[in-house]
């Protein structure tokens, strides 16, 4: 199913890429019956509901490129993970999320770490650029993304409650105990937390990238 759901994304990308560039009339209305071709075989292959084919086909403009989703992993005094309880799911993740127009990854680290776990971070450096297909994540929409996992340092080792739309919790792990929880797989996986604590301990770590 994941090669499938390449090939869509791949079918999808040349459609709405061609249909952008392109000067032709022509070769825009054969571009438009391509992208039509992929929406019929997306809904009837993969299930998709109509809100999953919107975001999927309606979300980008011009020549169409992989989606960013930005992780802050942050680490306290005692060398443990902060985690997230996510609420709609009963998971713990790492605090991220998709990254916004106007705003540097570093920044999105931030945001989403205030706004998530209710305390605020200094980035500190990249840990890891993953690209989710070649990853075992789990999907929960048919966008090809990266995910980019930033070390971030905490500005106190003081947690504040958190009560919020996404999340109900945040407390900070060991290595054994963050391994053991229910982890949010399509946010984060259990060797992304084994990375976060190499790279933690390593004082000159290098960035892992696809």
């Amino acid at each position: 199913m994941d090669d499938l759901k390449l090939l869509l994304q791949q079918l999808q990308a040349i459609a709405q890429s061609g249909k952008h560039y392109t000067k032709d009339v022509f070769d825009y209305e054969r571009y438009d019956q391509l992208e039509d071709v992929a929406k019929k075989l997306t809904a009837k292959l993969t299930g998709a509901n109509q809100k999953q084919m919107d975001i999927f086909f309606d979300s980008d403009n011009g020549y169409v490129t992989p989606k960013v989703d930005v992780r802050a992993v942050t680490f306290n005094h005692e060398n443990k993970i902060l985690l997230v309880h996510e609420k709609m799911e009963d998971t713990w993740s790492i605090p991220g999320g998709w990254a916004d127009i106007g705003y540097s990854p570093s920044q999105i680290a931030i945001k989403e770490t205030h706004e998530e776990a209710n305390i605020h971070v200094t980035p500190k450096r990249l840990i890891a650029v993953r690209d989710i297909q070649i990853h075992s994540y789990e999907r929960r929409n048919l966008n090809y993304v990266y995910k980019h996992f930033i070390e971030c340092v905490p500005d106190n080792d003081k947690l504040n409650s958190v009560d919020n739309s996404e999340t109900s919790d945040a407390e900070y792990f060991t290595l054994e105990e963050a391994l053991n929880l229910k982890l949010s797989l399509h946010r984060n996986l259990p060797e992304d937390i084994e990375m976060a604590f190499k790279c933690h301990a390593s004082e000159d770590w290098q960035t892992i990238f696809d």
